[in-house]
């Protein structure tokens, strides 16, 4: 069998990164990546469950290989079906969860010559992945590196998948992480971003989050860096003092809002209150002079009302986000959301998705627009 691998990508920062993990794997082990699916005689799919959409384009790309590749499926689809898969798709040849992508070196071992194909179902198993993964010196970018800080989620938003694709929230130590960020800065990487599914939420014995940027700004060669996602809910003062006082910390703020009902908020599992968001992005705005602020909002969720549809452009044009990353609401098998009883139908799922978007364009258009006469 031939050691020549392709890897497609899905989803989002947290699968750009182990794709570069199993890049960074499957190199040591003596494979080489391919630029090309063509150039390849094994395709791996590091996928994405978040939304059906993504789901059925990556089925539709797996069936249009139609048996000419080893196919593997890999992340949080791959956990998501688990055996279902095979079923699904009998030109899958292996399913490696999100937790155990450290085994696909020895997986891809198992295929022989004869292509007698071994498939291989691996669970997760809610412990952190083999610290040296992390360490193979693999990035697709010669001065960005993204740099995983915890793994999985404990929110279990009624809306969201990850938490069962994902398993429960892990931090890696702290230590760890700095020898990594310092392993880039040597091999030339000049800008870092901090990943997680919560980043906020992070906790090494008795250092927090804020106090890990602390750690990260003071290491030399280190021009910026930012980090994805934070949650409102683990937001507080001092985490916004570290992003006004911290010379090497981008000045920016993405703070998932996803809707501006309370009752929507509670049905979601978020956390907290419109009037408790509005009052952290007001200390946010309050502390970090000028510091850009984004958000995600979801659109349609089961029972959304019109009235509170427009509390939450209500509330956009209120909190004048810099951009707004605005989804239609997808309901996955599995979670709370999914049981709920009065899911709206698309078409009008599409039309208030269209409403919202032309607003925010018009608001970031706006602000754009202001930002560059304050300059001139």
């Amino acid at each position: 069998m031939s050691k020549r691998v392709f890897i497609r990508s899905f989803g989002c920062q947290m699968n750009v990164r182990d794709s570069e993990v199993i890049c960074g794997l499957l190199q040591k082990a003596g494979y080489r990546i391919s630029a090309s699916d063509q150039d390849a005689d094994i395709i791996i799919f590091n996928t994405c469950s978040v939304r059906k959409h993504a789901e059925d384009r990556i089925w539709s790309l797996i069936g249009s290989y139609k048996g000419s590749k080893i196919i593997g499926l890999v992340g949080c689809m791959a956990q998501n079906y688990q055996q279902h898969a095979f079923e699904r798709d009998p030109n899958i040849s292996f399913v490696v969860g999100p937790q155990d992508i450290s085994k696909l070196p020895d997986i891809l071992n198992k295929f022989t010559f004869k292509n007698l194909f071994e498939c291989k179902i691996w669970e997760t198993e809610g412990t952190l992945r083999p610290e040296e993964i992390y360490h193979t010196g693999f990035y697709q970018e010669d001065q960005h590196a993204y740099v995983v800080i915890s793994e999985g989620c404990l929110n279990f938003c009624s809306y969201c998948v990850v938490p069962y694709v994902r398993g429960p929230l892990r931090h890696r130590k702290y230590k760890d992480i700095l020898t990594e960020i310092q392993e880039a800065i040597d091999r030339g990487i000049t800008r870092v971003t901090l990943l997680g599914q919560n980043v906020n939420a992070y906790q090494d014995n008795q250092l927090n989050f804020t106090k890990l940027l602390t750690q990260v700004n003071r290491l030399t060669g280190l021009k910026e860096f930012d980090f994805f996602t934070s949650h409102p809910k683990d937001a507080n003062l001092d985490f916004f003092k570290a992003l006004r006082d911290l010379e090497k910390l981008a000045k920016r703020l993405h703070l998932p809002l996803q809707s501006g009902s309370d009752r929507i908020l509670k049905l979601m599992n978020r956390g907290y209150s419109v009037k408790d968001y509005l009052a952290l992005i007001d200390s946010y705005r309050r502390i970090v002079k000028g510091g850009l602020l984004t958000t995600d909002i979801i659109v349609g969720f089961p029972t959304e009302t019109e009235q509170e549809f427009n509390q939450t452009c209500v509330l956009l044009k209120k909190a004048r986000f810099n951009a707004a990353y605005i989804f239609k609401y997808s309901s996955r098998p599995g979670t709370q959301a999914a049981k709920i009883a009065g899911e709206l139908k698309p078409n009008e799922i599409e039309k208030r998705h269209k409403k919202i978007l032309d607003l925010q364009r018009s608001i970031s258009r706006k602000i754009r627009s202001r930002d560059s006469d304050a300059k001139n």
